[in-house]
């Protein structure tokens, strides 16, 4: 009998220890709860990143070929297109838009919260002003009479600044994100690295393009 006592009394405390014990476990696995995806270090993130901008440069690279080659067959109807001077004021706009985004991380790893959602919040919107001048352009475009089907030009025009536009909004629901969603599977500092990433890679995308075109027209 004692022995059977001392045995369910060793039984009750493993049963307790394992209960109290399971949060550090857990904690110091970061494999459950909230932060259970911390886990995963945060430097995938950036690899990741790393790797959809490498797939994204395959493909306008591609679209960059598909230029070249088509604008260079013979007795062809190609047309040079004279790029909308609005594209110049774009092109400010979104350069000043990276210049706000370094602002902004030098805010973060200086402490300054609200310097740092000011300039975060300030690159999301030259972001949008970006769009809009985008739009600005087809318009003017429209009005003259040139449109997608118009000339080989023109559709390589379309679908090389609507494709860098849609990627670009996806850059500004990503600052939109990082700004008004709680992180739970990031933190803020790998969150923002990440994000710069794609939006620096965004506006130099756009650079290229933008004096690939007028070298084309």
């Amino acid at each position: 009998m004692p022995g059977n006592v001392a045995t369910e009394t060793l039984q009750l405390n493993g049963a307790g220890g394992g209960a109290d014990g399971g949060a550090p476990s857990g904690n110091g696995g970061q494999g459950s709860g909230p932060s259970g995806a911390a886990s995963v270090p945060q430097r995938t993130y950036v690899t990741g990143m790393t790797i959809a901008l490498a797939g994204i440069l395959m493909f306008f690279a591609a679209l960059v070929s598909a230029y070249v080659v088509r604008r260079g067959f013979p007795n062809s109807d190609w047309q040079a297109l004279e790029v909308p001077r609005i594209l110049w004021l774009n092109t400010l706009i979104l350069l000043a838009s990276s210049f706000a985004l370094a602002r902004s991380r030098r805010r973060l790893l200086a402490g300054d919260d609200d310097g740092f959602r000011h300039w975060w919040g300030v690159t999301a919107i030259l972001g949008l002003f970006f769009l809009a001048g985008q739009l600005v352009a087809w318009r003017q475009l429209v009005v003259s009479g040139v449109y997608l089907a118009t000339n080989p030009s023109s559709s390589f025009f379309y679908v090389f600044t609507g494709a860098h536009g849609l990627h670009l909004l996806g850059g500004i629901i990503g600052l939109l994100a990082v700004a008004f969603r709680p992180l739970l599977r990031l933190a803020r500092s790998t969150a923002v690295d990440v994000v710069s990433m794609y939006w620096h890679f965004m506006d130099g995308l756009w650079l290229f393009l933008f004096v690939f075109l007028l070298v084309g027209s």
